[in-house]
C-alpha cells in the first residue's frame, strides 16, 4: 500500500492507498528540526513554524484556517529535533484544496515585521506556560542534563534572548537555506490514488528551489558518572524525569528496547505502574517513554508524586532497573508484553493520520518505508534473554540524569540513589 516517488529537483512523494476510508491526511515534512540551529538561531524551526500560519501573498492567517475548516478539516503543525510537519486532513475529494493550502503556506509566507513581532510576542508567552507547567518544565531540564551545551538539550521554543537576536532577515535565510527540495517531503494517506498526489505535487515542484543538504553536528554523549539537575519551586508535586541514554533509530538493539520499556512502565499492566501506583500509592502518573534520533537515543522514566515519597519511588525505580538487569522477564510477562506492543502498531495504523506520519517518519528517519509487518516480524524475533542483555548494557550508573522540579532546597544524596 506504500508507494514513493522522487521528482527530478529532489522533492519525494509518498502515499499509502486507503480506498476504504473517506479522508484524506496530507502533510508536508522538512527534514530540519531543533538540533540543526545554532546556539544563536535557536527556536528558529518553531519561529518558522509560526510564521507560515500568519498569512501569504494569496491569503491573509484568518483565510488559512478558513480554507480548510470551510471545508469540514483541520490543518496543524509541529516542530521536533529532527523534522518539522506541516499536516492536514479532510474529506478526500477536498485533496486539492489541501494541498494548495499548505503548498501556498510553505512558498508564499510573507514573514510582515508586524507579525513577526506579534508571533515573538507570543512565544514568550509559551515560554512563560511551559515553565508555569512543572511536568513539562521537568522534560526541558532533562534535556539539558543528558545534553549539556548541545542542541539536544536546548528547548525547541527558544529563549528570550534567542527570540530576540530571530529578526526577520535571519528566519527568510534561515528558511531558504535549510527548507530545501531535496529535504522536503508530501505524504498522503487515504482514498487516494499514487499517481494523482505525484501529478499534483509536481505541477508545483518547480517552486521549491534546490540547495546543498542541511547537516547537524553529532551528539556529545560523555559522561562517566550519574547527574542530578534541581529545580526549586514551591510546588505541591515533584516531577521527576530519570533519563537513560540508550541508542539511536538505526541500531537493532531498538527492538528489544521497545519491549524492555512496555515491560518497565509504559502501560498499566507494566511493573512500575504496578508497583508504584497500585501497589504502593506513591505516585498517580509513573510511566516510561523512549526517544529515537539519528545518532542517540534515550529512554525516560516520568513521574508526578509528594516530595515525602521521592526517596522511596527512587529506591524501587532502581530495584525494578536492576531485576530487568539481573533476571529475564517470565515468558508470561513477556509474551503480553510483546503482543501488546504489535496490537499498538495495528490499531495505531487504522487511520489516515497515523499513516501519513509514519510515511513521513520512516521516510526522513530512514531513507525507506518499513513495512509494518516487518517490524512486527523484527519484534517477535526478540527474546527474554535479549532484554536483560539490554538492560544490563543501558541500566548504568554513567547513563543516568535525573532532573527534578521540586520544593527541595538540595539534591543531596540523590546521585548515590542513582549508582546501580
Amino acid at each position: 500500500m506504500y508507494r514513493v516517488s522522487h521528482l527530478p529537483n529532489g522533492l519525494t512523494v509518498a502515499t499509502a492507498e486507503m480506498p476504504h476510508m473517506t479522508s484524506v491526511s496530507l502533510g508536508l515534512w522538512v527534514g530540519v528540526g531543533g538540533r540543526y540551529e545554532p546556539v544563536e538561531l535557536n527556536g528558529v524551526c518553531h519561529f518558522i513554524e509560526h510564521l507560515l500560519f500568519k498569512g501569504t501573498q494569496r491569503r491573509t492567517a484568518r483565510q488559512i484556517s478558513q480554507d480548510v475548516e470551510g471545508i469540514g478539516g483541520y490543518l496543524n503543525a509541529f516542530t521536533s529535533e529532527e523534522v518539522t510537519c506541516y499536516h492536514s486532513k479532510a474529506c478526500h475529494e477536498r485533496f486539492p484544496e489541501l494541498l494548495d493550502v499548505l503548498a501556498d503556506m510553505f512558498l508564499n509566507s510573507k514573514f510582515a515585521s508586524a507579525d513577526i513581532q506579534k508571533e515573538r510576542a507570543v512565544i514568550k508567552e509559551e515560554l512563560a506556560m511551559y515553565l508555569d507547567q512543572p511536568q513539562h518544565h521537568v522534560q526541558e531540564l532533562l534535556n539539558e542534563t543528558l545534553w549539556p551545551d548541545q542542541p539536544l538539550g536546548r528547548p525547541l521554543t527558544g529563549t528570550e534572548k534567542s527570540l530576540d537576536y530571530l529578526t526577520r532577515p535571519r528566519l527568510v535565510t534561515y528558511m531558504r537555506d535549510n527548507y530545501v527540495a531535496g529535504r522536503t517531503l508530501f505524504t498522503a494517506a487515504g482514498r487516494i490514488s499514487h499517481r494523482q498526489a505525484v501529478q499534483a505535487v509536481t505541477r508545483l515542484s518547480k517552486r521549491f528551489a534546490p540547495g546543498p543538504q542541511p547537516r547537524f553536528s553529532p551528539a556529545a554523549a560523555g559522561q562517566d558518572r550519574p547527574r542530578v539537575r534541581l529545580f526549586t519551586k514551591d510546588t505541591e508535586q515533584t516531577q521527576l524525569a530519570l533519563g537513560i541514554r540508550t541508542c539511536s533509530r538505526h541500531d537493532n538493539r531498538r527492538f528489544a528496547l521497545r519491549l524492555l520499556n512496555t515491560i518497565l512502565g509504559e502501560n498499566m499492566s507494566s511493573r512500575l505502574f504496578q508497583v508504584i501506583r497500585e501497589e504502593r500509592g506513591l505516585a498517580y502518573s509513573i510511566y516510561s517513554s523512549l526517544s529515537y534520533f539519528e545518532d542517540v537515543g534515550t529512554l525516560t522514566i516520568s513521574a508526578g508524586l509528594d516530595g515525602d515519597n521521592l526517596t522511596q519511588t527512587l529506591k524501587l525505580i532502581r530495584r525494578e532497573l536492576q531485576r530487568l538487569a539481573t533476571s529475564v522477564p517470565p515468558v508470561s510477562e513477556f509474551r503480553r508484553a510483546r503482543d501488546y506492543v504489535l496490537g499498538q502498531i495495528d490499531l495505531g495504523l487504522e487511520s489516515t493520520d497515523n499513516q501519513m506520519m509514519w510515511l513521513g517518519e520512516q521516510l526522513l528517519g530512514y531513507g525507506k518505508v518499513f513495512l509494518p509487518g516487518e517490524i512486527k516480524r523484527r519484534l517477535s524475533k526478540v527474546t527474554p534473554a535479549e532484554v536483560r542483555a539490554i538492560a544490563r548494557e543501558f541500566f548504568r550508573p554513567e547513563r543516568m540524569n535525573l532532573a527534578l522540579v521540586s520544593p527541595l532546597k538540595s539534591d543531596r544524596g540523590l546521585i548515590r540513589m542513582l549508582e546501580l
